[in-house]
């Protein structure tokens, strides 16, 4: 009979026995403000090496490291007064800084995928933070769930992703940003934004002036979500819809009649909020999943604010 991992409500003791496994080189999945995430062991060799084995994940793309407070970051990357004002702003919160690694640096190199870089972020939520803290270790912890699939916005859709692969999970509810975090490499100048998420562009250039974009990078990318292909649902999606036939599902935003018709029909946010949509996005994809529907036909989303970073998994999510 397949072992299923256990699904644990945080607690001191649910907490110590995460810490522990962490500590030993397993597997823990664990609430985020953005998505779950499939926590190792940051300076563990093997432990990074399980989490690409368990996501399927391909080598070169790198992970997000964790930690619970920014005084960790200047051990872990070269810190500059750029990343210490941003941090001071969006820390914790859903943005990522790419920054080279520190001569000293105890990340793995695998964590990186051998780059001269590390990911970096400091998560806000309760969980994460009491779990980062209690392991004494910065976390590597990309999205808990096959790699190029759906993310995981609560505890189930872990167990439904990644089995047996994970030794517990932390059940926070489900995430309240329901998008990963932005992602802003800090090595160039100006800054690249890599990836769209809980942050917006236009959040990050009233601090830092004009910042440049580079989204997409299958050979070599420096940050996790740069594939073009990703976060994919089993069945095809397509953007943009004004009609559905009775064989697709419907995921709508805002005024429901843009679109017609439909086999199910979920609402993002009836009331056209980014926030909320961004919050529900992956659940409802993972409700309308089904192979009884030929594909998921996604209503208009607006460019602007968190439209940007939902717009982006949409895309991902319909490329094959």
């Amino acid at each position: 009979m397949t072992r299923k991992p256990n699904i644990l409500t945080p607690s001191s003791e649910s907490l110590y026995l995460a810490a522990q496994n962490l500590r030993l080189g397993k597997l823990v999945a664990f609430p985020t403000e953005t998505v779950y995430g499939l926590g190792g062991d940051a300076t563990n060799d093997r432990a990074i090496a399980s989490i690409y084995a368990a996501k399927g994940r391909p080598q070169f793309n790198p992970l997000i490291v964790h930690i619970a407070d920014k005084k960790e970051a200047p051990d872990l990357v070269i810190w500059n007064k750029s990343a210490e004002k941003l941090a001071d702003t969006f820390w914790p919160g859903p943005l990522t800084l790419v920054l080279s690694r520190a001569p000293d640096s105890p990340i793995a190199l695998l964590a990186s995928a051998g780059l001269d870089t590390i990911a970096i972020r400091c998560p806000d939520h309760p969980i994460a933070q009491q779990l980062i803290e209690q392991t004494q270790r910065p976390l590597a912890a990309p999205s808990a769930n096959a790699s190029g699939k759906l993310s995981t916005t609560c505890a189930q859709h872990v167990q439904d992703s990644l089995g047996e692969d994970v030794s517990l999970i932390l059940d926070g509810g489900p995430c309240p940003v329901g998008v990963e975090s932005t992602v802003l490499d800090m090595t160039s100048k100006p800054p690249t934004l890599l990836r769209h998420g809980g942050v917006t562009k236009e959040q990050l250039e009233a601090y830092l002036g004009e910042i440049q974009e580079s989204l997409h990078d299958e050979s070599a990318p420096k940050s996790p979500g740069m594939l073009l292909s990703h976060y994919a649902p089993t069945i095809p999606l397509r953007l943009d819809a004004q009609t559905a036939s009775e064989e697709e599902a419907v995921l709508l935003f805002g005024d429901e009649e843009k679109v017609k018709g439909g086999g199910v029909r979920l609402n993002l946010s009836a009331k056209g909020d980014l926030t909320e949509a961004a919050a529900n996005l992956f659940a409802m994809l993972h409700q309308l999943d089904q192979e009884k529907f030929k594909g998921i036909a996604v209503a208009p989303i607006p460019q602007t604010g968190l439209g940007a970073a939902i717009n982006d998994r949409l895309r991902r999510a319909a490329t094959k």
